[in-house]
């Protein structure tokens, strides 16, 4: 079966990474999987009338209902689609792209979402047919660079006059230019405060082995990869406290959460104080993700699904 899979794309981004980590499980069962960047298309009917001019595929997947899955509501394939983030944290906010996306449930063969919670919001936003829903956390492996040169950061980063050690890198690709400027015009007076352009996974899970913890400050999530990789690793996560990420991070358990800044500090600092603490989120982490984030699992399960699309 020829499918086409339609993501967002960015390079270096947690997109990326999980389309193509579902890619291989489809193909793995020997299937044609022929990934496309939503954004090459700019409506449904572009799709539809581009398809028509090519080898017809016999099914299609995309990430995301809004940005990528509003796009396959005139192909005349089956498909099936995976829920994104922004999907029932931001898009549902707004009328009419909640309306988009739940057509694309209703027309769609399944549904994946990535916790149980995300079901659950989607059946009481979006209207989803539980019984088409199906639930599948992300899968988790990690593969460390064996010659990432971590010095670089160090050298250009100062912190204040307490602690000179503790350094604060923000790792990852420019995607929105907004938010960007801000970012860098907060980093440039704020000494110990590090950006970092986006780097090759194996080299990036080799700069997080190196870190003291992770810190999760997103305010919308819907699964964090970086969170579950840091888990697999062996990295204490500090993360904020909002649905996706609470829903893989139980304070105190598998990592600490905080709301606020002033909370950020002081779970922090208990952090590097308890040392007991500190070992025992690690080693729950890692018996979490590998308990409940299998590639194994995750691979049996889009390929059990991709075949309701014949």
């Amino acid at each position: 079966m020829k499918l086409l899979f339609l993501a967002c794309l960015e390079p270096k981004t947690g997109n990326h990474t999980t389309a193509e980590r579902i890619r291989s499980h489809i193909e793995s069962a020997g299937h044609t999987c022929e990934l496309h960047h939503a954004e090459e298309f700019q409506s449904s009917s572009d799709l539809a009338n581009l398809l028509s001019q090519n080898i017809q595929f016999d099914g299609a997947l995309a990430i995301h209902l809004f940005k990528a899955g509003r796009l396959l509501l005139d192909i005349q394939v089956p498909f099936g689609i995976v829920f994104g983030g922004t999907d029932v944290n931001e898009d549902v906010k707004v009328e009419k792209r909640r309306a988009v996306m739940e057509n694309v449930l209703l027309k769609a063969r399944f549904a994946v979402a990535f916790t149980e919670k995300m079901k659950q919001e989607a059946m009481l936003y979006l209207h989803s047919q539980s019984s088409k829903t199906y639930v599948q956390p992300q899968g988790i492996e990690t593969d460390i660079s064996e010659d990432f040169d971590w010095t670089e950061f160090l050298q250009s980063a100062e912190w204040h006059s307490e602690n000179p050690q503790n350094v604060l890198v923000i790792i990852g690709p420019k995607i929105d230019p907004v938010l960007t400027d801000a970012v860098e015009a907060v980093v440039r007076r704020t000494a110990g405060v590090f950006l970092a352009q986006e780097r090759r996974q194996p080299e990036l899970h080799a700069a997080m082995k190196r870190c003291f913890a992770l810190v999760n400050s997103s305010i919308s999530e819907g699964m964090s990869a970086a969170i579950l990789e840091a888990m697999d690793l062996g990295l204490p996560v500090l993360a904020r406290n909002i649905p996706g990420n609470t829903a893989i991070v139980q304070n105190e358990v598998t990592g600490l959460v905080y709301s606020s800044p002033q909370e950020f500090v002081h779970q922090s600092q208990r952090l590097l104080s308890d040392h007991q603490l500190r070992a025992r989120v690690i080693r729950n982490g890692k018996v979490y993700v590998v308990k409940h984030h299998s590639v194994k699992q995750e691979r049996e399960t889009y390929q059990r699904l991709v075949n309701m699309l014949h």
